[in-house]
């Protein structure tokens, strides 16, 4: 049986998470991306989770899931197929609901955080399965 956090850990750790999205959303600012979502569950009830956020620059749409830990290879590795798969669903409920975003470009994005270290972009970090 998997044992759960006390609340007060749940909340410093949704603290935690809202900063790195924030940071990530400034690094995306800086690259000339529009913040389309940030941290919302796309369709609630329908098992496609959170994206932390949808950004867009021209013709491009990208999810992004932002991971923040110790180092840079910490957070790198807390991307779980599991969750790459709710994002995944989360982009078909949130396009579905967005006819202006048809034809764009997606993309499927990762910002890693560490402390000490800027934020680290990676374009492209996954493509959804066939």
């Amino acid at each position: 049986m998997k044992s759960s956090s006390p609340p007060h850990d749940r909340k410093a750790a949704q603290r935690r998470g809202g900063l790195a999205e924030r940071m990530a959303a400034w690094w995306l600012r800086l690259k000339f991306y529009r913040i389309l979502v940030q941290g919302r569950k796309l369709r609630p009830g329908s098992g496609a989770g959170e994206v932390d956020l949808v950004v867009r620059r021209g013709n491009l749409v990208a999810f992004v899931e932002v991971k923040s830990r110790k180092t840079l290879a910490e957070a790198a590795q807390a991307l779980k197929s599991a969750q790459r798969r709710r994002i995944e669903r989360g982009a078909a409920a949130f396009l579905a609901q967005r006819p202006d975003l048809v034809g764009c470009n997606l993309r499927f994005d990762l910002i890693l955080l560490a402390p000490g270290h800027l934020p680290h972009h990676i374009p492209d970090a996954w493509r959804m399965d066939a």
